[in-house]
């Protein structure tokens, strides 16, 4: 005998708020590309440069890889972080959960997010885009491998 208390069918979960997130996500795009810059241009001027001049320039060979380090790091710590945006997107009332679960995005697959989305930007950019315009989710290529979705902040 079962004292199991379920009610059939069970209860249908509310379908997420995605009304205006592939507009918020591009222009946020942006605004997240000139804070990594900035990061970056920090990191040239306080670190590279006075550890280029100790170490007769051997640092400078950490200049190309620079960039993606920090957009990993950024988009890892900013979309695992308490409020589960990156401040482009929290500019424009978006933030990232998992698909499935509505739950908080972790940093490692925040980060795996991170690099699925510079690499298909490489190689793939309109048709990223392309493939949240035709779904009614708007869920983008890199959101679709790594098992997010964007919302709205509620």
């Amino acid at each position: 005998m079962s004292l199991e208390t379920s009610s059939y069918p069970p209860p249908v979960p509310a379908a997420p708020d995605v009304a205006g997130v592939l507009a918020g996500r591009v222009i946020g795009f942006f605004v997240d590309l000139f804070l990594i810059g900035l990061l970056c241009g920090l990191i040239f001027f306080f670190l590279v440069i006075p550890l280029g001049l100790i170490t007769g320039g051997l640092v400078w060979f950490l200049l190309p890889p620079m960039f993606p380090i920090v957009a990993f790091l950024y988009n890892g710590f900013t979309i695992s972080g308490r409020k589960q945006a990156t401040p482009g997107m929290r500019m424009f009332g978006v933030r990232l959960q998992m698909a499935k679960t509505g739950g908080e995005v972790s940093f490692s697959i925040a980060a795996v997010h991170a690099i699925f989305y510079y690499v298909s930007v490489s190689f793939l950019t309109p048709l990223i885009l392309l493939i949240g315009l035709f779904r009614s989710d708007s869920r983008m290529l890199h959101d679709l491998l790594a098992g997010v979705i964007a919302v709205r902040r509620g």
